[in-house]
């Protein structure tokens, strides 16, 4: 008997991808290659003219519903005029691909391209557009609600569940460290369990707002982009990454605190001009992003068969946790 043996995490051939995608799309595309392969594969598609970015879903990371929930937060923040990458319908309306591949269905959706390039350290003029957009990306996602589930960030999802997910790989690799962390995460959760968070701007938030996720043009217009891991919570999250952005900034030598603060700062100033931030909600900000952290880190460990994780080991932990430890003390 012939039995394929099972399969975790194949790839479409970019090919095959192209003329798939010109046919469903009657786009004339001309290339079409892998960009990146990680949480989902993304394809550049390319015209004579003009470009396309196709991502290409595991149901282990993103169910069909959870798609149609990303399609549906977006065609709103189009309708909205918000600054995004949106998704585009084939020929015959439809948003979501479907490909029977080894290891059953996998989904993709083709997006319009963002012009401009990434910002590695964006200058204050570019943190005051980042601060502008939150704002008005936030005043729309704060009063929605999708006909389709999203990932919720709430304590069990970004701090208990990532605690036990990541038992094991301590116990592999730094048995040690598991209670520097575990004594972080009480810290962090004592501080929000301190206080008062019925009041705080709740919504769908992008949970993923660092500078890779949107780019600049020449006019300094941004488009944000890669609403992968968007769901429902604090919208102080989103802060947050550009906090934590900041703090692995200063890690690696790029800019020292004093900088790195008052960029903080600038993006703050403004997104604080355009929405109302709560004293309260502003001081949860260090540990909403500490809890950023352990999600990802429970995040890495956890699909750690579906792309390559040879940097998660030993060293990637110690470091990791040093840094999750000292932004805690800081902050």
């Amino acid at each position: 008997m012939n039995h394929l043996f099972p399969t975790r995490y194949s790839m479409l051939s970019a090919d095959a991808l192209k003329s798939t995608i010109a046919e469903r799309y009657g786009i004339p595309l001309e290339h079409c290659k892998l960009k990146l392969h990680g949480v989902s594969d993304t394809y550049i598609l390319q015209t004579a003219d003009e470009k396309y970015i196709f991502k290409v879903y595991r149901a282990a990371h993103r169910s069909l519903e959870e798609l149609e929930g990303e399609v549906a937060l977006l065609q709103i923040l189009k309708d909205q005029d918000a600054k995004i990458s949106w998704p585009i319908a084939d020929t015959n309306g439809h948003f979501i691909q479907a490909f029977p591949v080894a290891e059953g269905v996998k989904h993709g959706i083709l997006y319009t391209y963002a012009k401009g390039t990434v910002s590695q350290v964006p200058d204050d003029t570019q943190l005051e557009v980042v601060g502008r957009e939150m704002a008005f990306n936030h005043d729309i996602l704060s009063t929605i609600e999708l006909p389709y589930p999203r990932m919720v960030y709430d304590l069990e999802t970004i701090a208990h569940r990532p605690m036990q997910l990541l038992k094991p790989a301590f116990e592999e690799y730094y048995p040690e460290g598991y209670t520097l962390l575990q004594q972080a995460t009480e810290n962090a959760l004592a501080k929000l369990n301190q206080t008062d968070t019925s009041a705080f701007s709740y919504g769908y938030c992008h949970y993923d707002y660092f500078p890779k996720n949107f780019f600049f043009d020449e006019n300094n217009k941004l488009t944000l982009f890669d609403f992968d891991f968007a769901g429902k919570g604090f919208l102080m999250n989103d802060p947050a990454s550009l906090h934590v952005f900041y703090y692995l900034l200063r890690s690696v030598g790029r800019v020292d605190k004093t900088a790195a603060d008052n960029s903080f700062g600038v993006f703050m100033k403004t997104y604080k001009a355009y929405r109302t931030v709560s004293e309260a909600e502003e001081a949860m900000i260090p540990v909403l992003g500490y809890l950023l952290l352990l999600f990802y880190l429970g995040y890495q460990y956890e699909h750690f068969e579906d792309w390559s994780n040879s940097f998660f080991g030993a060293r990637y932990l110690q470091e990791r946790v040093g840094l999750m430890v000292q932004y805690a003390k800081e902050y």
